[in-house]
């Protein structure tokens, strides 16, 4: 399973980007969505995830709300009064359950989308 995030890319301060991410196959079972980012030097840290049992976190609830539901298997991020200090490679992430025998057992896999580049430059 590869996920297939998109839209990053150039933007002013304060412009908006959304960005969407889908495995390229069937999952049995989505336990938990996300979006973390990393920026050059920098450690990867969590921007937002969302849970199977709709629960959401967020590292900044004014400026990114993530959407998605986990039995489509579709995240999104909206990112709105984006600035310098965002930019970054941006990775859609899954922690799933692929098979019943595996949810049964709890054995998680989890998955990281390539990366897609946001800019937030003037």
């Amino acid at each position: 399973v590869q996920l297939q995030a998109s839209g990053g890319g150039l933007v002013q301060p304060g412009g908006s980007l959304r960005l969407s991410c889908a495995p390229s196959a069937s999952i049995y079972r989505v336990n938990v969505m996300g979006w973390y980012r990393q920026a050059p030097g920098k450690q990867r840290e969590s921007v937002a995830t969302i849970t199977s049992g709709g629960n959401i976190d967020s590292s900044d609830w004014d400026r990114f709300t993530i959407s998605g539901d986990t039995a489509s298997a579709v995240v999104e991020l909206q990112m709105n009064n984006l600035r310098p200090e965002d930019t970054a490679v941006y990775y859609c992430y899954f922690q799933v359950f692929s098979s019943l025998y595996d949810y049964r057992k709890g054995r998680r896999k989890e998955f990281w989308g390539q990366g897609t580049q946001v800019t937030v430059s003037s």
